[in-house]
């Protein structure tokens, strides 16, 4: 409970330090929301009305705490541009964006997994350096590239599969999952070319540790010792970058939906900035960041639960 009080504690203070920093930075930015709304042609007592109604001509403390006060309400404002709640455009595409986060990071793991593994296992035969090297190129291939190449091959001269678009889940399951799989390809190859790279050294790790060596002895086989013994003292290294690239996803994601023209928040969050609509990015920004120290908080506490001696500090 103590440790749960902790990490709650800190994501906390995280989040209040993200959101001063998120609102101080874009503020920054140079541009008047007001002026981009009318049009570089707008008289100033227009332009001084519509900042008056958006409320830019107060006090930047004020803007603050008022933007904080309705985050906790759970009230992102008034869209500069449209004039709608900013609240619901970022939940709709909060789970569109989850979907291709969540979908890149399962193809990243049911490949790296074994691919890792097996890299370690016969890291001194043709197989193993063949795996390595593939890893290690896949690194060098950015997403949105990625993306590109499976585009030309599964939708271009395949057919097989759309080359953009989304479907709801509601509307139509099986487009639904047409319509993703490429998007998550292309974040999962990637991510899972890194991921295979920290398997392979963490189990390499491992199979050269005193205990593996002691279940050899007692009579285990080797696949077993590594399955009953390596493996879960490997998957804590593992998790740690687990945790970074599921959040690497989530910011990834903001490229490739805009290759896939896929409604995610990365589409919102480039159309936001296109507009000058400041409290839009705003709530889309603090939306990601609040979102990747979740997930630190979680691999944090899966550590406790995957190595005891945590637990017993």
């Amino acid at each position: 409970m103590r440790l749960l009080l902790r990490k709650f504690a800190s994501l906390l203070i995280s989040a209040v330090i993200a959101s001063f920093v998120v609102f101080a930075f874009l503020t920054a930015l140079p541009g008047d929301p007001a002026e981009v709304a009318l049009g570089t042609n707008a008289i100033p007592d227009a332009v001084a009305a519509l900042r008056h109604e958006f409320g830019t001509d107060r006090p930047l403390a004020a803007q603050y705490l008022d933007w904080a006060q309705g985050l906790l309400h759970g009230d992102f404002g008034t869209s500069y541009v449209t004039h709608d709640l900013i609240g619901p455009r970022i939940t709709d595409r909060l789970g569109v964006t989850c979907w291709l986060a969540l979908g890149g990071m399962a193809v990243a793991v049911v490949l790296a997994l074994p691919a890792g593994v097996l890299a370690a296992a016969w890291h001194r035969k043709a197989a193993g350096t063949l795996l390595s090297a593939l890893s290690q190129a896949g690194i060098a291939v950015p997403a949105f590239l990625a993306g590109i190449l499976l585009v030309y091959v599964f939708a271009v001269r395949a057919g097989a599969l759309p080359a953009g678009g989304y479907t709801p889940f509601a509307e139509d399951p099986g487009e639904w999952a047409r319509h993703l799989v490429l998007p998550c390809l292309s974040l999962g190859l990637v991510q899972g070319a890194v991921l295979t790279r920290y398997v392979r050294s963490a189990v390499l790790t491992v199979l050269h540790q005193d205990f593996l060596r002691t279940a050899r002895a007692k009579g285990r086989r080797r696949r077993a010792a590594l399955w009953r013994h390596g493996l879960p003292n490997a998957a804590v290294p593992v998790l740690t970058v687990l945790g970074l690239q599921l959040s690497t996803v989530l910011v990834g994601a903001v490229v490739v939906e805009r290759v896939f023209v896929v409604p995610g928040l990365g589409d919102l969050l480039l159309q936001g900035v296109a507009d000058r609509d400041l409290l839009l990015v705003q709530g889309v920004v603090i939306v990601l960041v609040v979102a990747v120290l979740v997930v630190n908080v979680v691999t944090d506490l899966l550590y406790h639960l995957l190595d005891p001696r945590l637990r017993s500090r």
